[in-house]
Parts: C-alpha cells; sequence; structure tokens
C-alpha cells in the first residue's frame, strides 16, 4: 500500500471511530485532485419517511433503518467535475433536456448539460443539471475506475439520513420552510422573477436559478446544498409506501425493468414545502430536466 492510500484509509476509519465518540466529528478527503471532496458519515440508525405526503406521492409509512457508515459528497457535482469527466472519457450525456421557457416544462434540443437552459452561461462551481440517471451512472462508475475505490449513488435511505443529519423535523434546520434561505436554493422572492405557476417563498436568497455549490450554510454532517439547488439521483427503484423496502439502508431493486428511480432533495424552482427531507420524486432513468443533477457516494472501503 502507498504512503497516499495509507493516509486516506487513516483519514477514513479513524474519522469513523470518532464519529462513535463526537457527534461533530468529520473527516474530509479526495481520492484525486478532479474527485469529488467527501466527508465520512457515520453510521446509525434514524426514522425513515414522513406520514401523509401529497395525492399519490406518499411520504410513508415511517420506518426504523439502520445505516453503515460511508462517504458521501461534500457538496453536488459540479460543471467542472463533470467536464473532467467527459474530456478524459469522451462520454456523451443525454441532450434534449426539459427547461421551461413559454410557462411549461418541455424538452428542447438547444438545451443539455452545457446549457441548462439559465440566463446566464453556467458557472463551474455551479451544480451541472440536465443529467438522467444513467448520466449519473456513468459518472460514478468512471471515478471508480479512476480510483480503485467503490463510488456510486447513494441510497433513498442513506440519502435521508445523511439530510436529515439527526434531526426529526421537516428541514434539517427546523420545520419552518421559511427559514431556509440560509440554508437552501429554493424557489422564493428571488425565484418569483421566474413566473413560474407555484408558490414561491417569501424569504429571498439572492438566487433565483442554481446557486455556486456551498453557498449556503451546511447540515450538521457538513453537507451543503442536500436541500434545495438541483434534485439528486438515487440508486433506488421508487416504490409507493416503502413497500418491501430494505430497513439495512441498502437499495431497493427490482427484478425486471425500474420503471421509475427516487430522486431527493429539491431544486431551485421547487416551492419550499417540497423541499422537505422526506419529499420523494420518483422519474424514468432517460428523464432529463434542467434541475436535475446528482451526489455521489462511497463505501469506506480499502484502496486497492
Amino acid at each position: 500500500m502507498t504512503m497516499r492510500a495509507a493516509a486516506v484509509l487513516f483519514s477514513i476509519f479513524g474519522a469513523i471511530a470518532l464519529a462513535g465518540c463526537a457527534s461533530d466529528a468529520t473527516t474530509t478527503f479526495r481520492d484525486c485532485s478532479s474527485c469529488p471532496q467527501m466527508t465520512v458519515i457515520p453510521a446509525g440508525e434514524f426514522n425513515m419517511g414522513a406520514e401523509g405526503g401529497e395525492e399519490g406521492r406518499p411520504e410513508g409509512p415511517v420506518h426504523r433503518v439502520r445505516v453503515s457508515g460511508f462517504a458521501l459528497g461534500v457538496y453536488e457535482v459540479t460543471y467542472a467535475e463533470f467536464s473532467r469527466f467527459l474530456t478524459e472519457t469522451g462520454y456523451e450525456p443525454a441532450g434534449d433536456c426539459r427547461v421551461w421557457p413559454n410557462e411549461r416544462m418541455s424538452a428542447d434540443a438547444q438545451y443539455d448539460w452545457r446549457d441548462p437552459g439559465y440566463p446566464h452561461a453556467a458557472d463551474g462551481r455551479e451544480p451541472v443539471a440536465c443529467l438522467n440517471w444513467t448520466d449519473a451512472k456513468a459518472y460514478v462508475s468512471w471515478l471508480s475506475e479512476k480510483t480503485g475505490n467503490t463510488y456510486r449513488l447513494p441510497t433513498e435511505a442513506e440519502w435521508e439520513y445523511a439530510a436529515r443529519a439527526g434531526s426529526t423535523t421537516d428541514f434539517y434546520w427546523g420545520d419552518d420552510p421559511e427559514a431556509g434561505c440560509e440554508y437552501a436554493n429554493m424557489n422564493d422572492a428571488s425565484g418569483a422573477r421566474n413566473n413560474f405557476p407555484w408558490a414561491n417563498g417569501e424569504c429571498d436568497d439572492g438566487y433565483p436559478h442554481a446557486s455556486p455549490v456551498g453557498a449556503f450554510k451546511p447540515n450538521a454532517f457538513g453537507l451543503y446544498d442536500i436541500i434545495g439547488n438541483v434534485w439528486e439521483w438515487t440508486q433506488d427503484c421508487y416504490v409507493l409506501y416503502y413497500e418491501g423496502a430494505p430497513v439495512d439502508g441498502s437499495a431497493h431493486e427490482i427484478s425486471g425493468e425500474c420503471e421509475r428511480r427516487s430522486v431527493r432533495g429539491g431544486s431551485w424552482i421547487t416551492r419550499p414545502d417540497r423541499n422537505r427531507v422526506s419529499i420523494r420524486a420518483r422519474d424514468p432513468e432517460d428523464t432529463v430536466y434542467f434541475m436535475f443533477g446528482l451526489r455521489v457516494a462511497r463505501d469506506l472501503e480499502a484502496a486497492r
């Protein structure tokens, strides 16, 4: 094992030991200069989901889940990070991104990950958008091959556990969505300029569109933008009412074709109350929206 690999392993597994003694212990690391910054999420148990939800979009029943320790991206994957992947591999992401140019969401061939339909050029520090589930999977597979470690999409349980960071409220900052402008880029007073036909919050975060990652306060696990900015793909095949969902933190998979994958976290176009930690979006794997991106997970295993 090289000295660099040993140092990474020491920092990762040392953080796990510390996490058992202190709730505020965090350790971050990168496996390469162009890899996302990761933080160790300690193992634990939590109550997943919430009672009720919207019609056709249940968020329960609440059930107890045990999650093993893993690592999660401190930030959502940025344009700069995703661009490096494309440069090294020649991968072609999906096109015909669904944007909101004329009072409805529609696919448009002129929009893709390079231009998600913002009125400004995409910034390298903004979260990459206009990605479908297959694009997200291709990116984590590349990271695995590049680093020799297992990168993947987080499971739905891992995502909610990490987003809650020990909280039991609707949002990790509490129950008031109007307090969210310090913590998340949601559809608020700035977003009202976009004239979306749904409610916006009264607070103002200063961003009518996507914001650079890390522009808001993190949660207790040191994760930025885990709520808002862009929706994040997870590994799970979506099922209503968590029917048959694992309770060990693993992904819910089915035999045969998965019609919809779970997407979590809300976005800059999402009204504040729909940015709750428990809210569950579900979309086909080939869906390309200008508010869909990703955050990566990584197994805590020995470097190969």
